[in-house]
């Protein structure tokens, strides 16, 4: 058995895991490179895999950096199939349709303004390459063992990172490999919390906040904090959201503050046709979180759904406070930008980050108090105040992770670390040495690690 790591190594980003055993060859997570440069042209390079041969992927959850690969996989030769949980793969189809809108609009616009080095800018895959890949999407029910072939079979736990998230368990000839994708919190807001497991041979952990303690706040007052600002100076407060379990968060909160009469009498939406079919969706697996028909109730009559292109731009262009939850979380792409076309220059106005900003985003631009943002082909002047959230994380941090880690009832031969910037990965492997004495390492990208 072997393993070699083609993202999310030394990154938080474009998650792939090659597992190599009795001539199948396995691939854990098929993620998009996102945010710096450098990482993002990885997505135009092949993968160094002989992909007619590749057996299958499983994906531990939706997110774009663990199933956003899985149009150019296909289209660059994998016949097979994608395994993954059902919520996993009614996400999955709406991420993969709306970022193959985003990369077709991208390019559009690119050749449009003429601000593009290529002539013509290409879209890294279209929507019809994302239904192709759709098209192979396969769901499995959790806590179940499923069989690949008489020696190898897998099983879905969930992880409590978003809505079907999981860790996937490989049971191959008695021996147990774990591979924990993205790992939540203890006591998420919506969903159920992580589950644990008992045994693994062998083991590989995120680490995107594995130097880190989130702070024990009320989400719920620090957001209230923010709108009343933002209010009092007859402002609109802009929320570059993640569509996926961050906006079905935050609705939740502000409908619990509107039920409790708090918040200003101004309009709430949330403009992200994706975020909206996320919902949709949420609202449609009542068995894979915590809320109940009431609070469904009362999230709906709290914040607008828009998908509609005209009514986006109607609200856009209305100068009246509200409060906009607008994808993207990290402000890489989506409709967020065309309120900050309009809102960023203007003091009054301010802008909550509410989630992990990636190293070469936008949103991390923000976080670093940089004086502009380029998008659209221009910088524009960054007047609107900015401000953030920790405690939104839907990652465990340090303890979280150790804490789980802790219900392993005999330590792992071998653990792998991963997903997280270097200094981060560094510090959960000497916490993990240190506090636990297992054996572990930090994955490195390209590397092969070969299993007894």
């Amino acid at each position: 058995m072997k393993l070699t790591f083609f993202g999310g190594a030394g990154t938080v980003t474009g998650s792939k895991i090659l597992l190599e055993v009795n001539y199948k060859k396995i691939l854990i997570d098929c993620g998009l490179f996102q945010g710096l440069k450098e990482l993002r042209k990885k997505n135009w390079e092949a993968l160094p895999i002989d992909l007619t041969n590749l057996t299958c992927v499983l994906l531990t959850h939706a997110h774009l950096d663990h199933s956003g690969y899985l149009p150019l996989l296909i289209k660059n030769g994998y016949k097979g199939a994608v395994y993954c949980t059902k919520p996993t793969k009614d996400l999955t189809e709406v991420i993969l349709l709306d970022s193959g809108k985003i990369h077709e609009e991208d390019a559009k616009r690119a050749n449009k303004y003429n601000y593009t080095k290529h002539n013509p800018a290409k879209p890294l895959y279209t929507i019809e390459d994302a239904k192709e890949a759709i098209n192979r999407i396969k769901s499995f029910e959790f806590n179940k063992w499923h069989p690949l072939d008489e020696h190898i079979q897998f099983k879905f736990i969930n992880s409590g990172h978003i809505l079907g998230s999981a860790f996937i368990l490989l049971k191959i000839n008695e021996k147990i490999i774990v591979f924990s994708g993205d790992v939540g919190r203890k006591n998420p807001i919506i969903l159920n919390p992580f589950e644990y497991i008992e045994h693994a041979d062998y083991l590989v952990v995120e680490s995107t906040y594995g130097n880190r303690i989130h702070k024990n706040k009320i989400i719920s007052d620090e957001l209230l904090k923010y709108i009343n600002h933002t209010y009092s100076k007859a402002g609109t407060l802009i929320i570059p959201t993640f569509s996926v379990e961050r906006a079905q968060e935050i609705i939740y909160l502000l409908s619990i503050l509107k039920q409790n009469k708090q918040l200003p009498k101004i309009p709430i939406y949330l403009d992200s046709p994706m975020g909206v079919d996320a919902t949709q969706i949420y609202y449609s697996h009542p068995n894979h979180h915590k809320l109940t028909e009431k609070d469904i109730t009362n999230m709906r009559l709290t914040v607008q759904l828009i998908s509609n292109i005209h009514t986006s731009r109607t609200i856009v262009n209305d100068k009246n406070p509200k409060i906009v939850l607008a994808g993207s979380g990290m402000i890489t792409g989506g409709r967020v930008l065309h309120y900050l076309e309009h809102l960023i220059e203007n003091q009054k106005n301010s802008i909550l980050l509410v989630g992990f900003q990636a190293n070469g985003t936008r949103g991390r631009s923000l976080l670093s108090g940089d004086s502009e943002l380029k998008f659209f082909g221009k910088y524009h002047k960054i007047n609107a105040e900015v401000f953030k959230i920790n405690e939104f994380s839907g990652h465990a941090d340090q303890p979280e992770l150790l804490d789980w880690l802790q219900h392993f009832k005999s330590p792992p031969q071998l653990t792998f670390i991963n997903h997280g910037e270097p200094h981060e990965s560094q510090a959960l492997n000497i916490k993990i040495k240190s506090e636990l004495h297992w054996n572990c390492t930090v994955a490195k990208m390209n590397t092969v690690y070969y299993l007894n």
